[in-house]
């Protein structure tokens, strides 16, 4: 009688293989860990000298570009221009109030009837110093005398003496007469009368 013969054990240990299988992952652990310290130990990555070049020449451009610009005209400058070019209003005052100072005064009003007036004939006509004398003693003036001029006059004729002048022409606008002169010291004009002498009736 024969009986079956069993099937022969595996020789591989379980026990071992899990053995094994321990022993592999902690080997890949190991692995790792020995990569990581090969990284750490190289350090940081330093940059190029392009790089620093670079940045070098960019800083500087910059600081070349500040130095050499032209400084702006700031505001005050332009504000003291505009407040010198500016006259101010007591400035144009003291102007304007220059030729009022300086002006002459007005010269006074003739006083017709303080003023004498000596009257000479120097024509053919009788009784014309008379005559025109009582027209001139009419407009309000002071007639001193009246008599015939000897020598030669061009045209009816208000001589004045010094300071008179404008008596002379107040008298000469009165009766009409177009020329006025000084007087001559060395005639027998007056030198503090005006003097009318005529060359034709008025």
């Amino acid at each position: 009688m024969s009986f079956p013969i069993p099937p022969a054990e595996s020789s591989v240990d379980p026990a071992g293989s899990a053995g094994s299988t321990g022993s592999t992952g902690s080997t890949g652990s190991t692995g790792a860990a020995g990569h990581a310290r090969s990284r750490s130990q190289r350090g940081a990555v330093l940059p190029s000298p392009v790089v620093i070049l670079t940045v070098v020449a960019v800083a500087l451009a910059a600081v070349a570009f500040v130095l050499t610009r032209d400084p702006e005209p700031t505001e005050r400058d332009i504000s003291a221009t505009t407040a010198a070019a500016t006259p101010t209003p007591t400035q144009t005052e003291t102007a304007t109030a220059e030729p009022t100072q300086s002006a002459k005064p007005k010269p006074k009003p003739v006083v017709r009837s303080k003023q004498s007036v000596v009257v000479f004939n120097n024509t053919r006509i009788t009784g014309l110093a008379k005559r025109v004398s009582t027209k001139v003693t009419e407009a309000g003036w002071k007639v001193v005398a009246a008599d015939n001029w000897y020598g030669t006059v061009p045209a009816t004729t208000v001589y004045y003496p010094k300071g008179k002048k404008a008596a002379a022409r107040q008298l000469a606008l009165d009766l009409g007469v177009a020329r006025i002169k000084p007087s001559d010291p060395s005639s027998d004009m007056s030198s503090t009368s005006l003097t009318l002498i005529l060359t034709g009736d008025l």
